[in-house]
């Protein structure tokens, strides 16, 4: 029973991966991309930070690429708590496969909520971060993006974020 069965697995599997177009046409690969990030972090005051950036993009053409990406981040420690949701267009242009140039629009919503005063604050902020840097080929049309990002909107005194500049490291499925 055993050597049937492995005998009919290699059939099929060789049925499957044996099959050849002849005078047809390569149809052009799927334009759309997947990817995003996802950030944890550990503090002082028993703060924990966890974040998650989804993102989908489209392949204007081969080395531009545009989109819109999310961001969600929860915040919490001894002393506060705080909530905030992201959204926004983004546009990367690729060069050779290995570095690219973006720009990344997000109107951000947040809730930030004091524990010790029981203080509570709302409000809205925009971020236009502009920037590049390096992709690592990680699989067949997968890449890791590592880079550096700089918010030209942000005002240190009046800013919720506490700086402009944002290192980022995030996948991409389908370049």
């Amino acid at each position: 029973m055993k050597k049937f069965i492995i005998s009919v697995m290699l059939i099929a599997s060789g049925s499957l991966f044996s099959q050849v177009s002849v005078g047809t046409q390569a149809q052009e690969s799927n334009r759309w991309t997947f990817g995003g990030g996802i950030g944890l972090g550990f503090g002082s005051n028993s703060s924990f930070n966890l974040q998650a950036s989804p993102r989908v993009g489209y392949r204007l053409t081969e080395d531009l690429e545009g989109g819109v990406i999310g961001s969600v981040s929860w915040q919490t420690s001894n002393s506060y708590k705080s909530t905030m949701f992201g959204v926004g267009p983004f546009l990367n242009y690729y060069f050779a496969r290995s570095f690219y140039v973006g720009a990344n629009y997000q109107h951000f919503f947040i809730n930030y909520k004091d524990k010790y005063y029981d203080y509570k604050y709302n409000t809205e902020e925009n971020a236009l971060y502009l920037g590049g840097g390096y992709m690592q080929r990680i699989g067949n049309n997968s890449f890791m993006q590592l880079g550096l990002m700089y918010n030209v909107l942000w005002k240190q005194n009046s800013s919720v974020f506490t700086s402009g500049l944002i290192p980022n490291i995030g996948f991409v499925v389908g370049l």
